[in-house]
C-alpha cells in the first residue's frame, strides 16, 4: 500500500542555493546572537542542543525573548514599527511569514545547496516569500488528528447508554457530527470534560476555518471578500456553541491555547482531542501524562461536505535583515534544522521535516506500537492537510475573527451576529488595505 505521508515528503525536485559551508570550529568566536524563540512545552527540548553549537563555532546565543507565536507576533510588529531588528534569529511560521516582507532576509546565500535539498520542497517552497527563502522549516509539521482516551469505548455500560440515547453504536467519531454527540455524553463537568479548544488567537479561528471548510465553505471569496459568513461558517461556529452551552468543555476554553491544551489532555480528564503531533510522546508518557498508556488516534474528522479537518503549517527558524551577524545567525539556523536537530525534536512525537529524518522516525518506531500507531495516523491525516490562506492579512483578519467568535461561544452574541460582525470587520480591513 502507498504510503501517502512519504509521498507527500519525497522530495522531487533538487534547489541550487548558494554554497556556504556549515561554521568551521572557532569561527565566530566572540560573536553574540540574540534571538526571540517560541516557547512551550512541545519546542523546549531543542533549545537545549544550542550549547553544542556555542561550543563548536565560538558563538554565544542570547535568547532575549521567548513566547508563544501570538505574542511574538505583536513583538514583531512593534520592532517594525520602532526600527528595532537588529536582533538575529527569530521563531517563525508558515501562517505568519507572508505577514513580515521587510523583517527577514533571503537565507539562500548562507546556505549550502545540499542541505536545503534536503528539505520537502513543499515545506521550502511554503517558506519562500514574493522569492525569499525567509526561513528553514524545524521538524514540527503541523496537522491536527483526534487523540482519544480507549477506555471511554472499551465500557460497556457507557456503550449501551451511548447506542440508546443517540441511536448508533460508540466508537471514536468519524464526524464532527459524532465527535459533539460524544463529547456532550463523556462530560461529567467540573470533574471532566468531554472535550475542549483553543479559544483565542488564531488557535480559535483556524479552527473554526478548518471546520468552515470542512462544512464545505470557504473562509475568503476569490476576490478575498470574507466568506465565512455562510451556512458552513454558521455550522462551524455552532458546533462550538453548542459544546460549550452543553457544558461539554472547560468553562475556561475561550482562553486556551495549546500549551492549556496539553495539559488539559495529560490531565486525563478530557475524552476526545484534536491536537498536533508534537504532543503525542508527552501524552503518552506515564511521568507527565495521566492518560499515559490509554491514548488512542484516529485520522481527524469530517463535516458535513465529507471533508477532513486539515488546517496545517509549519515551524521554522528566520535571519533578520539588520541582523549584524549573519552568517553566525545562519549558521545557528542551519544547526536547529539540521538532521541530528530534528532526529531529537521528532522523538518526542512531532513530525520532521526532512526526508532523511522522516526515514529515521519511521524505521526507529518499530515495536513501538503507540508511536507506530501515531505515525500511521498522521501519515492519513496529512494527506488531507491545507494551509491558511494565503494572504499576508491573514493573521490580522484571525485577530479580527476569534473575538466575535468568543462572543458567540460566551452566548454575548448570536451566531449569526457575531460572524456578520466579523465579516464586516474583515471587510473593512481589506478594503483599507487596498486589497480590493
Amino acid at each position: 500500500m502507498k504510503n501517502p505521508l512519504k509521498s507527500l515528503l519525497a522530495v522531487t525536485t533538487c534547489l541550487s542555493m548558494g554554497a556556504v559551508l556549515p561554521a568551521a570550529a572557532g569561527e565566530f568566536d566572540g560573536m553574540t546572537v540574540e534571538a526571540k524563540l517560541i516557547g512551550g512545552q512541545q519546542y523546549e527540548g531543542l533549545y537545549g542542543r544550542i550549547g553544542e553549537w556555542e561550543a563548536s563555532t565560538g558563538a554565544t546565543v542570547k535568547i532575549v525573548s521567548k513566547k508563544n507565536h501570538f505574542e511574538l507576533d505583536k513583538e514583531f510588529k512593534s520592532d517594525l514599527a520602532a526600527g528595532t531588528t537588529s536582533w538575529c534569529v527569530g521563531s517563525n511560521h508558515s501562517s505568519f511569514a507572508p505577514q513580515y516582507p521587510s523583517l527577514y532576509t533571503d537565507l539562500t546565500p548562507f546556505m549550502d545547496a545540499g542541505e536545503v535539498a534536503g528539505f520537502v520542497p513543499a515545506m521550502i517552497s511554503a517558506s519562500t516569500v514574493a522569492g525569499k527563502l525567509v526561513m528553514l522549516p524545524r521538524a514540527q509539521f503541523d496537522v491536527s488528528v483526534l487523540y482519544y482516551q480507549k477506555s471511554l469505548y472499551e465500557d460497556d455500560a457507557k456503550k449501551a447508554a451511548f447506542k440508546t440515547e443517540y441511536g448508533y453504536d460508540l466508537a471514536p467519531p468519524a464526524t464532527l457530527d459524532q465527535f459533539k454527540d460524544q463529547a456532550i455524553f463523556f462530560a461529567d463537568p467540573p470533574n471532566f470534560y468531554g472535550t475542549q479548544y483553543a479559544g483565542k488567537d488564531e488557535g480559535a479561528s483556524g479552527r473554526f476555518y478548518e471546520m468552515v471548510v470542512a462544512n464545505g465553505g470557504r473562509m475568503f471569496n476569490d476576490d478575498w471578500t470574507p466568506g465565512f459568513n455562510s451556512d458552513a461558517g454558521k455550522e462551524a461556529l455552532g458546533w462550538f456553541v453548542d459544546l460549550y452551552k452543553a457544558g461539554a468543555v472547560p468553562p475556561g476554553t475561550t482562553s486556551y491555547l495549546w500549551d492549556e491544551l496539553g495539559a488539559g489532555f495529560a490531565s486525563g480528564t478530557i475524552a476526545l482531542n484534536l491536537d498536533w503531533p508534537g504532543w503525542s510522546g508527552y501524552f503518552n508518557d506515564p511521568e507527565s501524562s495521566k492518560a499515559a498508556g490509554d491514548v488512542g488516534l484516529v485520522v481527524q474528522p469530517m463535516g458535513s461536505a465529507g471533508i477532513h479537518t486539515g488546517w496545517s503549517g509549519h515551524h521554522g527558524f528566520s535571519v533578520t535583515e539588520k541582523c549584524p551577524t549573519p552568517e553566525a545567525a545562519a549558521s545557528l539556523v542551519a544547526f536547529l534544522t539540521s538532521e541530528a536537530s530534528q532526529i531529537a525534536e521528532s522523538a518526542g512525537g512531532s513530525l520532521p521535516t526532512r526526508t532523511a529524518v522522516w526515514e529515521h522516525v519511521v524505521k526507529a518506531a518499530e515495536g513501538d506500537e503507540f508511536r507506530s500507531q501515531a505515525l500511521n495516523v498522521f501519515k492519513e491525516g496529512a494527506t488531507h492537510a491545507f494551509p491558511v490562506p494565503k494572504t499576508p492579512y491573514w493573521i490580522e483578519a484571525s485577530n479580527l475573527i476569534y473575538p466575535e467568535l468568543q462572543a458567540a461561544i460566551l452566548g454575548d452574541k448570536t451566531v449569526d451576529q457575531a460572524l456578520q460582525d466579523a465579516a464586516d470587520a474583515v471587510d473593512e480591513m481589506m478594503q483599507e488595505n487596498g486589497v480590493y
